[in-house]
């Protein structure tokens, strides 16, 4: 998907690390892509709100902007909250 040999670095030893989530940042693109190993216990997989996007000809499957704010918006992480502030206002989205 993305023409970068960095994305190599990334396994599944990473991926079953402490951290559930690997943040990708491609070349000579705006935003990062969250690369998902588990979930919490607050989720399961089937819970997940998703629909399908083509993204450079591929078509994958990506989580709804209403379901990453739900996921982000009462974490620890300070980034996490934020990033869930702003996909309320982005996609104007009316949860709480």
């Amino acid at each position: 998907m993305f023409d970068d040999p960095s994305i190599e670095e990334i396994d599944a030893e990473e991926l079953a690390g402490a951290y559930p989530v690997v943040q990708y940042f491609p070349p000579d693109e705006a935003h990062s892509v969250d690369i998902i190993a588990r979930l919490g216990e607050a989720f399961a997989y089937e819970d997940i709100e998703w629909h399908w996007m083509e993204i450079d000809g591929l078509r994958v499957k990506v989580a709804t902007p209403r379901m990453l704010y739900v996921m982000k918006r009462d974490t620890v992480r300070q980034q996490d909250r934020l990033d869930a502030r702003m996909l309320k206002e982005r996609f104007g989205l009316e949860v709480d």
